[in-house]
């Protein structure tokens, strides 16, 4: 089985998801490898999965901060391998955004996927940016490798940051300029906890 992406229209950074009350929110993690991390992850968070089928990973890369017009082609195969990237950029993202070291396993599915070929962009006649055809999956995962490697190794390694409500692991890179950013959204879970910490302020006292 296999999926294609055509064109979408012009849209601002990040993805739409959707609260487990079906209320959507846009939640900007702030770069490509981790806008991957929010359509599931490792263990318990496999109950998140959205990548079933070939197509699935074409849909996020026509949502992702990609530039439009990406002509994709994604086998069975390549869908197997953006899970296993997709799980390792994400406890990577989270060893990182709590202090721990970076586990050696998971950097080598990351450095493996970044060894292949990347998706190839053009100008056009006209000075327009397009893409090259037939990209395929492996050049999708190489651009999204390569995009983690660029986090991990760059000047917002140290502002990689999980989500900091109680019941919320989505990951992101903090870009804000005082780096105080504390939630995936202020709109979803920053209102929420805000509404948490009211309540509990003015619950009546236990006797």
């Amino acid at each position: 089985m296999s999926g294609r992406a055509g064109e979408t229209p012009d849209r601002p950074p990040g993805l739409t998801l959707v609260s487990r009350e079906g209320k959507s929110y846009r939640f900007d993690p702030g770069t490509l490898c981790l806008e991957l991390t929010a359509t599931g992850g490792p263990g318990a968070f496999a109950r998140w999965e959205v990548l079933h089928e070939p197509h699935d990973l074409v849909a996020w890369a026509g949502r992702s901060r990609l530039p439009e017009g990406l002509d994709l082609t994604v086998s069975t195969g390549e869908l197997e391998r953006a899970r296993t990237l997709r799980d390792a950029v994400f406890l990577l993202a989270a060893d990182r955004a709590h202090g721990r070291s970076l586990g050696a396993a998971h950097l080598d599915v990351v450095n493996s996927a970044a060894a292949g070929p990347p998706l190839v962009a053009r100008i056009e006649p006209g000075g327009t940016r397009s893409w090259a055809p037939g990209a395929t999956g492996t050049q999708l995962l190489s651009t999204v490798a390569r995009d983690a490697i660029d986090l991990f190794t760059g000047p917002f390694a140290d502002r990689i940051r999980e989500c900091g409500a109680h019941n919320c692991s989505l990951l992101f890179v903090d870009t804000s300029r005082p780096g105080r950013r504390r939630w995936c959204a202020m709109e979803h879970c920053g209102n929420r906890e805000k509404v948490r910490a009211h309540r509990a302020r003015h619950a009546p006292a236990k006797p």
